[in-house]
């Protein structure tokens, strides 16, 4: 039982992160949609919306980042270490107890996007707003992959990847 909570609580926190990215980028998006933007600014929003759907929503999203969080979820359900109980959504991520390649791409993500956090910041309406419409694309459907997979892998059909374990020592 508790590794089935562990698994919930890792898919859920995960889904909870991304859900609190939205919450504080949409409002920011919204307000550039409310603003009167010209051609050059409509086709930039066009471009990067369809862009973010394709790189960030679905190659990044639902190809990789999430079924690998389904994946490690899974490795919680029989008889978890209690440290990744507790940490279960930071495990899903593979932020740590994972293969060295897979903590390497998850650290440098992280860097890498707060990294963008700081520079996007920086930019005025409408282009903050525009960018930050296309993150808000890319996590939505990031979200909602990770709860097709999580789904999916409840109803008998396991993620098809692997959780990216270290070796056993």
């Amino acid at each position: 039982m508790l590794g089935g909570l562990a698994a919930g609580w890792g898919v859920l926190g995960v889904v909870a992160v991304l859900t609190q990215a939205l919450v504080r980028l949409g409002p920011r998006a919204r307000e550039a949609l409310t603003m009167d933007l010209g051609a050059v600014e409509w086709i930039v929003l066009v471009a990067w919306v369809a862009f973010m759907a394709y790189a960030e929503g679905w190659r990044g999203f639902h190809l990789r980042f999430s079924p690998r969080v389904v994946a490690r979820a899974a490795t919680l359900v029989n008889q978890p270490p209690l440290l990744h109980v507790i940490l279960a959504p930071v495990y899903c991520m593979a932020w740590f107890h994972a293969t060295r390649r897979a903590m390497i791409v998850a650290w440098c993500v992280l860097v890498g996007i707060l990294g963008l956090i700081s520079v996007v910041s920086m930019l005025p309406q409408p282009w903050r707003g525009i960018v930050d419409g296309g993150v808000v694309v890319g996590l939505g459907i990031g979200m909602i992959s990770i709860l097709w997979h999580a789904t999916r892998a409840m109803l008998g059909t396991p993620a098809p990847v692997s959780p990216e374990l270290p070796p056993p020592a």
